[in-house]
């Protein structure tokens, strides 16, 4: 009974403690500005079937993908082992599914082998970012933390998979010894490996058994928590991320209504525009972005795909895409913080473009949508970018000088380039 109160109040203190910091996230979504995502349901359900259960995206690196399929396979299907769990953690019973027959034995032994795929790709991967070192894993924003993230969460799942394989081949050498309570169940056709490094005492066997059945519930609930904390947070973002991601092309810029009505209104003196929200041009802080913005912020995996088909990053240039997504989800949670410490009304003086992203990196964009397309998880930071440049060009008339001078001569020319309308087709003619 003892043990069955202390797995009930570590198992609600560990949900409520999520649902305090899932909220938190959610408000900081938020604080966003509203856009319209609702529309083409049906579209947007096959995007998010195709891109995030699919993972269609991540088949361009085949053997991250292949390595990737097995975690998330495993992380899905051995979690259904997590509800049996709990059962049997609140009532006090064990394998309380066992009653399947057949079934259950087919089910465990699954799990089982997806667990030594679990446990292998995690080493794999462990290996390809501190012995090989991709350099996709490398950049100025990977810093001590998002390295140490990254190790940590494949650490976690490595002891997690270690612990579920060890209880499992001490509850079979338990059920083989004819311990009471250790009811004749499942198929082991991994953990039976590792009976014969087992004591062959059944106090010991039991001691192992239930350290490795503890340490596996705490560890999911100690790694569910701190998903709000990492970058593995995009488990659980990844499917309205990818839901509510842009369906139009990608080519195709958004325009601002109030800007859209006042050129109409200079080549049609007779239309009247509709009333539109005063507000200012482009983005200057997080909470001027878009909740979508927001959102994809806290999806980013950091994986780098991004920045390593940036041609600006390629060659040297200060701009990294995932850089932008990793700076916005910082300066909308430290806007969160001053909120819970301070109240809403808030100001701390900082803000998005200039404290946290530097005006060479949204100058240094080519605007190619290759990051977008490179995103696993439909994540755009080109329209971060683009708010943040309408703000200085819009808003401060703030550009470089070959920004400005291109402009000056759409205005005067209706090209970019200086010449003349007049001589556009002089080439033809030398021709």
């Amino acid at each position: 009974m003892v043990a069955q109160i202390l797995f009930l109040v570590i198992t609600l203190a560990a949900i409520a403690l999520f649902t305090v910091n899932f909220r938190k996230i959610i408000r900081n979504i938020r604080l966003g500005k509203s856009v319209d995502r609702n529309d083409q349901p049906q579209k947007r359900l096959i995007t998010m079937l195709r891109v995030a259960f699919g993972q269609s995206k991540m088949v361009v690196r085949p053997i991250p993908a292949f390595l990737h399929f097995f975690v998330y396979i495993g992380f899905v299907i051995i979690n259904i082992e997590v509800l049996e769990i709990m059962i049997d953690g609140i009532f006090g019973t064990h394998r309380i599914f066992h009653g399947l027959g057949g079934l259950y034995n087919f089910l465990i032994g699954s799990f089982e082998i997806l667990a030594l795929t679990v446990w292998v790709s995690c080493v794999i991967f462990l290996i390809r970012r501190n012995v090989l070192k991709l350099k996709r894993f490398r950049g100025v924003e990977m810093t001590n933390w998002p390295k140490s993230d990254a190790n940590y969460i494949l650490i976690t799942e490595i002891l997690l998979m270690s612990a579920f394989l060890l209880m499992n081949a001490a509850d079979a050498k338990l059920q083989f010894l004819g311990s009471s309570h250790y009811t004749l169940a499942g198929s082991f056709p991994v953990s039976q490996y590792l009976m014969d490094v087992l004591p062959s005492s059944e106090n010991a066997l039991i001691a192992i058994e239930r350290a490795c059945w503890w340490v596996h519930i705490i560890g999911i609930l100690a790694f569910l928590n701190y998903l709000p904390y990492s970058k593995h947070f995009h488990i659980l973002f990844a499917f309205p991320n990818t839901y509510f991601s842009n369906l139009e092309p990608k080519g195709e810029f958004t325009n601002m209504a109030s800007v859209t009505n006042e050129v109409k209104a200079m080549l049609d003196p007779s239309f009247v525009p509709a009333e539109t929200e005063a507000g200012k041009f482009g983005a200057k802080d997080a909470t001027d972005l878009s909740w979508v913005n927001l959102m994809n912020a806290y999806t980013c995996t950091e994986c780098g795909r991004c920045t390593s088909v940036c041609p600006a990053n390629i060659t040297g240039k200060l701009l990294s895409p995932r850089k932008i997504m990793m700076d916005t989800r910082d300066r909308i949670t430290e806007i969160g913080k001053n909120i819970d410490k301070n109240g809403a009304e808030h100001q701390d003086g900082k803000a998005l473009l200039d404290d946290y992203i530097t005006r060479e990196e949204i100058w240094a964009c080519t605007s190619c949508n290759a990051c977008v397309e490179a995103c696993p998880v439909n994540i755009d930071p080109l329209q971060i970018i683009t708010e943040l440049r309408r703000y200085a060009v819009m808003e401060e008339s703030q550009a470089p000088g070959s920004i400005n001078a291109m402009l000056g001569n759409i205005e005067n020319n209706q090209a970019p380039w200086k010449y003349s309308p007049a001589d556009r087709f002089n080439w033809a003619q030398e021709g």
